[in-house]
């Protein structure tokens, strides 16, 4: 019998595990180990897992994977069935990755965005992402995709923006009927710092840190002078971006941050 069904209910029994990333919360399932796991056909499943009532509750549903080319592959799945890249969710991925023994402190991985370099080093994850060279302005805000689009909205009063009803706004402007997008409220701050609030699509609600949307406020940042490495202060905590800008192209780009494991568990799934 299958180690993960129970033949007295017809259920299947799924062991998981639970991450956060600065407040960006996730359900990890390692099928490098238990390779009869699928993936979810059926979106509500996925809706059901990470309902934060009737679910295990979460940002996000990510499952490691083998690949023959690279250490593992992230599957990622927001809340909502869409698929996207997730810069908090992938350094979650790379600590439960090397909890298990499937990586060291150096790997390379595939995301829906294709590969992508990570390290550990002082109990923090170090997340390479792509290069980005096109940073559109829009009046006084900014768009750009970083592996996940991303809108950057500047803000003097981040404490008392409506985060989720001018979210909302934004993300169904006609511009984007096409691509949902993410949006970032952002403050400038002194010393180099950089606050921040986001409305993440696919989860369609304000989250605690955005680690795509922290990479994206950190390079629009640059266009108001401020210069790698940035610091960014999150509602869940801070992160970290460096990169190397030149005639407006971003490379050499890092996330930097922790990821820390909830709990563990199991979930009975119909």
């Amino acid at each position: 019998m299958d180690i993960f069904e129970n033949s007295f209910n017809d259920k299947v029994i799924i062991p998981f595990y639970k991450y956060q990333g600065t407040g960006n919360d996730f359900i990890l399932i390692d099928k490098i180990n238990h390779p009869t796991i699928s993936l979810p056909s059926d979106i509500n499943l996925i809706k059901k897992l990470c309902h934060r009532k009737f679910g295990i509750g979460a940002d996000g549903l990510i499952f490691l994977q083998k690949h023959p080319q690279y250490d593992f592959e992230m599957v990622y799945y927001n809340p909502d069935g869409s698929q996207s890249l997730c810069g908090n969710g992938s350094r979650c991925a790379v600590q439960l990755a090397n909890k298990l023994g499937i990586i060291d402190d150096q790997a390379n991985f595939l995301a829906i965005d294709g590969p992508h370099q990570v390290r550990i080093q002082d109990s923090l994850i170090y997340l390479a992402m792509h290069d980005v060279s096109t940073v559109q302005a829009i009046e006084n805000d900014h768009f750009l995709d970083n592996g996940s689009p991303h809108y950057v909205h500047f803000v003097d009063n981040l404490e008392e923006i409506d985060v989720i009803n001018m979210g909302k706004m934004i993300n169904h402007r006609e511009s984007f009927q096409n691509t949902a997008t993410n949006v970032n409220f952002v403050k400038l701050e002194k010393n180099n710092q950089i606050s921040m609030r986001t409305y993440e699509r696919g989860v369609n609600n304000e989250t605690l840190s955005c680690g795509t949307g922290a990479v994206a406020a950190a390079l629009v940042a640059s266009e108001k002078g401020y210069i790698s490495p940035i610091h960014i202060r999150t509602m869940g905590g801070e992160l970290k971006v460096s990169f190397h800008k030149q005639n407006a192209v971003f490379t050499d780009i890092w996330l930097i941050g922790p990821a820390i494991q909830v709990f563990q568990g199991q979930i009975s799934i119909s």
